[in-house]
C-alpha cells in the first residue's frame, strides 16, 4: 500500500506488505523490506537498506549511508545522519558537492528501538536489541541489548527482548517481566 501523496522512487525496492503513508519520500536505490510500516512525512535516502518488519514512524529521517535490519522501531522524529563533518562549502569557498564528503555509516541491528527525537550520528552500530531513549544524541556504538539515554547518550543498563529493564545477577541479566535471562557472550 503506497499512500497517494507518497513520493516513491521508481527505482526503489518496496517489499511485499509494505505500507508507505502520506509525503513520505523514497529515494531511488533504497530498498525497503516486507510489511514494513514507513509513517507520514517519513524520508529515506537513495541507497538505504531496510530489512523486513520494520516500523519507522512519523517525520523520521533516514540518510545515505544508514542499513537497518530486521524487526526495528524507529519512532517519530528520530534522524540519522550521515556527515561527521558537515560543511555546505568547501574550504576555497565552493559549494560541496558529493566528492567533498565522505559518508559516515550507521547500522541498526535486529530488534533494536530508537526512541522519539532520538539523533544517530554517523560510524556507529546500534546493537540487537538495544534500546535508545527519547531524545537521545548517540555518538558511539551501543551494545546488543544496552539501554542508553541522554546527550551524549551513555549505557545505563540492559533491555530484554520484550523491551524492559533487565537487573544484573552474576555475569548475566534478568527480565522481571518475562523471566527470560540474558548472557552478554550471546546465550539466552
Amino acid at each position: 500500500m503506497i499512500h497517494p501523496t507518497a513520493d516513491v522512487s521508481p527505482q526503489a525496492v518496496i517489499g511485499e506488505g509494505t505500507k508507505i503513508w502520506n509525503r513520505a519520500q523514497i529515494r531511488e536505490g533504497a530498498n525497503i523490506g516486507a510489511d514494513c510500516i514507513i509513517g507520514k512525512d517519513v524520508y529515506v535516502d537513495f541507497g538505504v537498506v531496510i530489512g523486513a518488519r520494520v516500523k519507522i514512524q512519523n517525520s523520521a529521517l533516514v540518510y545515505h549511508g544508514v542499513a537497518i535490519e530486521d524487526g526495528v522501531f524507529i519512532g517519530p522524529q528520530v534522524c540519522l545522519t550521515n556527515d561527521k563533518y558537515p560543511r555546505a562549502i568547501t574550504p576555497e569557498g565552493e559549494l560541496k558537492s558529493d566528492a567533498d564528503w565522505e559518508v559516515g555509516k550507521i547500522v541498526v541491528r535486529k530488534g533494536a528501538s530508537l526512541g522519539a527525537g532520538s539523533l544517530i550520528l554517523p560510524d556507529v552500530v546500534i546493537g540487537e536489541f538495544a534500546m535508545v531513549a527519547a531524545g537521545a544524541i548517540v555518538s558511539k556504538s551501543v551494545p546488543a541489548h544496552g539501554l542508553v539515554v541522554g546527550q551524549p547518550a551513555r549505557l545505563i543498563g540492559m533491555v530484554c527482548w520484550c523491551g524492559r529493564r533487565m537487573q544484573p545477577r552474576d555475569q548475566q541479566w534478568d527480565c522481571p517481566a518475562c523471566g527470560r535471562v540474558y548472557e552478554p557472550s550471546g546465550g539466552e
